[in-house]
């Protein structure tokens, strides 16, 4: 007997935007009719002029029996696509799928959840809804219960949980019932560090204890690398990437993470934000450049801003792998008046902010930065926009997560920021 549990060959699916799905039912079969009357010739046409959008183009792989497969790829790449087909919510437009076994899914939170239901019924309704028994149901309710720690909100409707409960609870359904396929959208997204941590520690026990198979979609790579087995990359609905989970994501960085404009292009603003920058530069590089770094000599980060009302102002760097894990933070120290900002007035400022990194391995990184009050708000960030290549080697200072992936701590340094007026608004 095979050990491939789903095979997938030529997937295809295709959306037609701006035409409204028709069912089959008999209010649709007579507005069918009547947009067909004569009167209405030009609408019918107007209507059936829409776009074409393969949402997944020729997708073929197979999994075997207790792999757990990572699917990455940036937003509209197909992952839920093809997630929403393998869990038969979806017909595909062309090619096959076979699946061997029993299957949950985990794509939205609070799915197979009914509102008015308390937590309790709704553990037997989606556990039916899963294909279980009453009497599996009840062997497994209370580990159920216990992993999703909702005990003290059991008897009450669901409709009056927080996201984070809906998706606690789900999760520990569709954990808990043996299925032997369990698809995993990004909803662990939702959930704090500590269940996040417990999830991925349980998907890993499925897995490799229970030998069963599991899809997990996510943009967490530190999850993703260290939970998968292999990795899947897709991009514009097409599979780009099968196979080491190491090779995916540094495709899937290298595709966009730091390409496609300079970094002040690339900021995020805050609504209504009385502080916009206007130009960075990291030791003297233009941010549409890498920018050069050597861990024996400070770091120097050079913003222009403008200011169009009084504030306060700093600014914090985060030091990223290329997968986004961060690893050093580094922050203003302290000055006489207590927080390291500046007290700005509308006008042009120049800022600089130099920091000493800590001994790394030659290579390339990724820099967060961060314009804010302190403890208020935050004005403008530049989310790994900005790449530094560290040109010296060094002792690195070692990994820091736990098995089941998730960061547990980084190396804080201080660093020092300076304003300077430049201009008048």
């Amino acid at each position: 007997m095979s050990d491939t549990v789903i095979a997938v060959e030529g997937l295809s699916k295709l959306y037609r935007l701006g035409r409204v799905a028709r069912h089959d039912t008999l209010r649709d079969a007579i507005s069918h009719r009547l947009t067909h009357l004569p009167g209405f010739a030009r609408r019918s046409r107007q209507d059936d002029a829409t776009d074409e959008l393969w949402a997944l183009r020729d997708v073929t792989f197979e999994i075997k029996r207790g792999d757990v497969l990572g699917i990455i790829g940036r937003n509209g790449a197909g992952k839920s696509t093809l997630l929403k087909i393998l869990s038969r919510i979806t017909e595909p437009t062309n090619g096959r799928v076979t699946l061997r076994g029993r299957v949950a899914s985990l794509l939205e939170v609070g799915t197979g959840f009914h509102p008015e239901l308390t937590g309790r019924e709704n553990i037997f309704l989606n556990g039916a809804i899963l294909g279980m028994s009453r009497a599996e149901i009840r062997r497994k309710f209370d580990e159920i219960v216990a992993f999703a720690e909702v005990e003290r909100f059991l008897d009450t409707a669901v409709k009056h949980y927080s996201s984070g409960m809906y998706v606690r609870l789900a999760f520990a359904v569709a954990a808990h019932l043996e299925p032997e396929i369990l698809i995993v959208d990004e909803v662990l997204a939702v959930g704090d560090m500590q269940f996040q941590k417990k999830c991925l520690g349980k998907m890993q026990e499925v897995a490799s204890g229970e030998g069963r198979t599991v899809l997990f979609v996510s943009h967490n790579t530190a999850a993703v690398q260290n939970l998968c087995t292999q990795c899947m990359l897709l991009e514009a609905g097409r599979r780009r990437f099968f196979g080491a989970t190491n090779e995916a994501l540094a495709l899937y960085v290298d595709s966009g993470a730091t390409t496609g404009g300079p970094a002040i292009d690339k900021q995020v603003v805050q609504a209504n934000s009385p502080v916009l920058c206007t130009s960075l530069a990291v030791n003297g590089n233009a941010t549409d450049r890498v920018a050069v770094a050597n861990t024996a000599e400070p770091l120097e980060i050079t913003v222009e801003v403008r200011v169009t009302g009084d504030t306060r102002l700093s600014m914090e760097a985060s030091l990223c792998d290329r997968y986004g894990n961060k690893l050093v933070l580094c922050s203003p120290g302290h000055d006489q008046d207590g927080e390291d900002t500046h007290r700005l007035t509308p006008g042009h400022y120049r800022l600089r902010f130099r920091v000493q990194l800590p001994q790394l391995f030659r290579g390339h990184y990724l820099l967060d930065l961060t314009l804010a009050q302190p403890y208020v708000c935050k004005y403008a960030s530049f989310p790994l926009a900005i790449e530094l290549a560290v040109d010296s080697s060094g002792l690195s200072w070692g990994r820091m997560y736990e098995d089941a992936g998730v960061p547990v701590g980084f190396m804080v340094v201080p660093g020092r920021v300076t304003a300077e007026r430049i201009g008048n608004l």
